[in-house]
This record gives structure tokens, C-alpha cells and sequence, in this order.
């Protein structure tokens, strides 16, 4: 087993290239459909076992299904030659349509064949996924997260390459730093994700959780309920509410690492900086990354 990590590059050409390959699955209103390379027999192309998309809801597929019954697969799949199966495909971009086509009984499918390692095929599957406005909010700040750690993307990179505003993506990743009773609220479209960042600061998130789906809080409600002074502490110079700018520092601090940070001050100049991690994987990151020079 080969467990030497993937090569950490900055965006450049590298990303812009395989976001290029991406965009081929979503064009702009108005825009021509990429044509097809070849066609390939459906039998011959199989998923990629990477994929970071898990959950494929059936009602979708079978609504996708009935647009290709109805019109083809107008956008063809990226895939590459298997590494594995001479003859055989694996699927870059596109497993919903692969999946659809299978339903809609299709025989062959329009594929685009790109030449890409393990560590590209990965990143454009993450590329993809984040392209899509289906994914929750919890799936898209696991991709972010992906895209750093495993790429080296920084959010403002990130920020530039998806159109989007880099504090969308920082406020993302601060809710992978909610326990994991509130984040299972947020998967299940119990909570929105305004409510569960309003919990990140809250002295106890799975409380708040708690009441604002059981009582149907409003996010304005759970932003005021979260604000509320800490609960005394055994040392009085830690009780103090925090201030603003601490507060944000936290986040940020926490988006960077992917980690919950807190900061406790003990006098108006020093206090103390503690980093919470839940397994070894999370406290070999911390290393990492302190060991950056």
C-alpha cells in the first residue's frame, strides 16, 4: 500500500486546468455543450471508489433519468482510462448522469477521456461536488477542507477559483467545529447553516441545537441566545465575556486549522491559546501545521 501523501502545488495552471475540465459539466446559460470525444458502452465505465459524494438521492436520479429518457445526456462524462481493466473507464465527473443512464436503460454514454493521476481525479470529484448547489453545507465545507489538506489550496485561492467570497468559505469551515449532534441537525436540514455558525461561540451548541429545532427558533433568536454570558468559571479573570475582535480571531484561527480554537485571557496581555482535537488524525494535523516554516 502506497501511503506517501499527494503532492502538495499551489493552484496555478494546475487547478485552472482541471476546473477547465469541470466547468464542462456545468456550462453557462446560452453555452454549447462540449461534444463528446467518443461513446462508450455504460458497461465499460465504473465509478470512481474515491468519490467524496456518498449519498445519491433516488428521487433525483429518477427525475435526471427522466430528462435523459426525454432529451440524452446533453453534457458528456470526464473519465479516464481504468487503472485496473484494460478497455474499461473510470468515471472523473459525472457518476449522478452515469447513474441516471443506467435507470433510463441507456446503452452507451458520451464521455470526454482525460489522462489525470490519482490526486487530479480527486480533486476535480471534489471540484465537481463543489460546483453543485445540492451539496449541504456540511459537504461543502468537508471539500473545502479536503481541497487544503490535501492540495495545500489556500481559502483565498479557493476564493478566487469558485467565485466565491473568501469569508463564505471560511464561515463554511468554522461549522466543521460543531459537535457532532449539531452537525447531524445541519445534515438533515433540521438547522440551517445560519444557525448552526450562530452556535460555534455558544458555551453549549448542542443545547441551543436542541431548543432552536424543538421550539423552531428563528436565526436571529439562536445569534441572541448564543451571546448570552459564559457560565462563572473556576477562575474569574476566564468568565469575562469575550470581546468582538476575540470572538473573530477564534473563527479565523479555527478555519485555519480546521479545529476548534478557543482564547482564554487571563490579563489584558497575555491568556492562553487552546487548540481541541477528538482523535490523533486531528492532533497529527495540529503538528503539521505548526511545524510549517
Amino acid at each position: 500500500m502506497n501511503d506517501r501523501k499527494p503532492e502538495r502545488r499551489g493552484l496555478g495552471r494546475g487547478l485552472s486546468a482541471l476546473m477547465a475540465d469541470t466547468y464542462l459539466t456545468s456550462p453557462e446559460a446560452g453555452s454549447e455543450p462540449r461534444r463528446a470525444e467518443s461513446h462508450v458502452p455504460i458497461e465499460f465505465i465504473e465509478p470512481n471508489p474515491d468519490q467524496p459524494r456518498r449519498t445519491f438521492e433516488p428521487e433525483k436520479l429518477e427525475e435526471l433519468a427522466a430528462s435523459i429518457r426525454e432529451k440524452g445526456v446533453i453534457q458528456p462524462l470526464i473519465v479516464r482510462n481504468h487503472p485496473h481493466k484494460e478497455g474499461h473507464y473510470e468515471i472523473v465527473a459525472g457518476e449522478r448522469r452515469w447513474r441516471a443512464a443506467q435507470i433510463a436503460q441507456l446503452h452507451e454514454l458520451p464521455v470526454i477521456i482525460r489522462d489525470l493521476s490519482d490526486t487530479e481525479v480527486l480533486e476535480v470529484a471534489i471540484i465537481e461536488n463543489i460546483q453543485r448547489a445540492d451539496l449541504n453545507p456540511l459537504e461543502e465545507a468537508l471539500s473545502y477542507r479536503q481541497l487544503m489538506e490535501r492540495f495545500g489550496h489556500t481559502q483565498e485561492k479557493l476564493a478566487e477559483a469558485l467565485s466565491k467570497s473568501r469569508s463564505h468559505i471560511a464561515n463554511q469551515l468554522r461549522l466543521l467545529n460543531l459537535p457532532t449532534e449539531v452537525q447531524d441537525y445541519l445534515r438533515d436540514g433540521k438547522l440551517t447553516a445560519g444557525h448552526a455558525r450562530a452556535m460555534i461561540t455558544s458555551a453549549d451548541p448542542i443545547k441551543l441545537a436542541h431548543d432552536a429545532v424543538s421550539k423552531g427558533l428563528s436565526v436571529r433568536e439562536v445569534e441572541r441566545l448564543a451571546q448570552k454570558p459564559r457560565e462563572p468559571a473556576a477562575r474569574p479573570a476566564q468568565s469575562r465575556t469575550k470581546d468582538a475582535d476575540t470572538v473573530a480571531l477564534e473563527n479565523d484561527l479555527s478555519a485555519a486549522f480546521g479545529l476548534r480554537v478557543s482564547i482564554m485571557p487571563k490579563t489584558a496581555q497575555s491568556g492562553q491559546v487552546v487548540i481541541s482535537y477528538a482523535d490523533l488524525e486531528e492532533l497529527d494535523r495540529i503538528c503539521q501545521a505548526l511545524s510549517v516554516s
